[in-house]
């Protein structure tokens, strides 16, 4: 291991400022089995509270004096994250609030009214057949469409009965007509392709409407029977727009929500608040770690620069991990960041006062400093270990910040151990075999408690050997 850190050190060091500072590199999509997704590109990934974005907050309505209960609450979480996913918003939150609310967070969006708008449809499809007695049919219509049918808006009164509702959709995919235009292709489980086959082998040039919460999408004529349960949705005479169609995919493959939800709140974060925000947080950490930059330096000396030294290493490997993974940067994961610094720091400082103690029992300085990173290693892993099971169980049940807080911190964690652990201690071995290193001020001891020379004897096993 003694041989191999030097190795690892230059080696990670390498990949980190390439992944960190080397412009538009790509990375392999993880978890990818299609083996069609594009290599990613590494960027930073900021949170609301940094990018700005849109923030909305919807609570779901009681229906016939039933309450929504936890596991509502959850299907509607799900259905709302799947219909948010597939618009391609960058990371967005999902979470639910108290009983009966849902917060929904979307870092980067401009157009909120298009995403209110899927988000918050309760996704109602029914189909509706247009008796031939009010809407006639293709023949009598002159091959137009339904008289007094559209788009966008609900049926004449009197109301219609549905033939069944969207739940009997069994899947659903942007596909083409038979001139090319854009439909929504769709299969129905067993009863919905039974009462279709039924209804279309009956009435055959007739209309039947496509019902998206009481609002007409489309309303297409028969042209044939359909008895296998499999169809298209045609956008009418104008066509399906792109938006128009994979809104609707979404919501036929989603499915619709167990109870209605209505807005009660938005909030639109703009981009300068946001930008606004990282250039604070960022000069607070600058300042925060600068100050334990000097506190190490003055107080100890040879080993702070070092420490310094493997502090802006772990910096270095922390960003890289951040954008390959990514971790999205909330100002909650910032200072997650900073407070991982700090606790780097803290080991260091557990090594280099152990150290210290056995310089002033009358080590030499190289078995010293062996004792001292052997000796603080127990108390380092323990206070690692703690640190870790708390992130974890934050991770594990916090919300959303709580989590990007977390797991910064899990990550911070783990790589200030291997620095404290590895880059420290190799860089001090080498460095303290330097003549010019081998002087007691630069340790912060006297004279007479300084020993610099090479130990004449072997170390007891476990005195002066450390297990790293």
């Amino acid at each position: 291991m003694r041989r191999a850190a030097p190795i690892i050190i230059i080696v990670v060091g390498f990949l980190a400022l390439f992944f960190v500072f080397w412009p538009n590199v790509k990375v392999p999509v993880i978890g990818d089995t299609s083996g069609t997704a594009q290599p990613r590109k590494l960027d930073w990934v900021l949170g609301l509270d940094l990018q700005g974005g849109f923030r909305v907050e919807y609570q779901a309505v009681p229906v016939d004096g039933k309450s929504p209960t936890s596991d509502d609450m959850n299907t509607i979480k799900t259905i709302i994250e799947n219909r948010v996913n597939s618009t391609g918003v960058s990371e967005p939150v999902v979470q639910t609030q108290g009983t009966d609310q849902i917060v929904v967070e979307l870092p980067g969006v401009t157009d909120s009214a298009a995403i209110e708008q899927l988000v918050g449809s309760t996704g109602r499809l029914d189909f509706v057949p247009l008796p031939a007695d009010r809407f006639g049919n293709v023949t009598s219509n002159n091959g137009g469409g339904a008289p007094g049918i559209s788009t966008g808006q609900p049926i004449p009164a009197p109301a219609l009965q549905p033939l069944f509702s969207g739940d009997q959709v069994a899947s659903a995919n942007p596909g083409t007509d038979s001139l090319g235009g854009r439909a929504v292709a769709f299969t129905l489980k067993s009863d919905g392709a039974r009462l279709f086959s039924d209804y279309t082998s009956q009435h055959v040039g007739e209309y039947f409407a496509i019902v998206l919460d009481d609002k007409v999408v489309s309303a297409p004529s028969i042209q044939s029977p359909i008895t296998d349960g499999s169809g298209i949705i045609t956008g009418g005479t104008g066509g399906f727009s792109a938006s128009d169609m994979n809104n609707l995919v979404t919501i036929l493959r989603y499915g619709s929500l167990p109870f209605p939800i209505t807005q009660i709140a938005n909030d639109q974060v703009p981009a300068t608040l946001g930008a606004q925000f990282l250039q604070q947080t960022l000069l607070a950490a600058a300042i925060g770690i600068a100050l334990v930059f000097a506190f190490m330096l003055i107080y100890y000396r040879l080993p702070g620069v070092v420490a310094s030294f493997a502090l802006v290493y772990y910096t270095l490997v922390v960003l890289a991990i951040f954008r390959l993974i990514p971790v999205t940067l909330t100002l909650a994961g910032i200072a997650g960041f900073v407070l991982s610094v700090g606790m780097a720091v803290d080991a260091n400082i557990l090594i280099f006062e152990r150290t210290k103690e056995e310089l002033r029992v009358g080590k030499p300085l190289s078995p010293a400093i062996e004792a001292g990173f052997s000796r603080a290693w127990n108390s380092i892993l323990d206070s690692n270990v703690s640190s870790l099971i708390t992130a974890g169980i934050l991770y594990w049940f916090g919300s959303s910040t709580i989590k990007g807080f977390a797991l910064v911190l899990i990550i911070g964690v783990l790589t200030s151990m291997f620095t404290a652990i590895v880059v420290t201690r190799t860089v001090l071995r080498i460095v303290v075999r330097q003549r010019w290193a081998q002087r007691p001020e630069m340790y912060g001891v006297r004279e007479e408690e300084f020993l610099a020379r090479t130990p004449s004897r072997t170390p007891l096993r476990g005195e002066a050997r450390g297990r790293v």
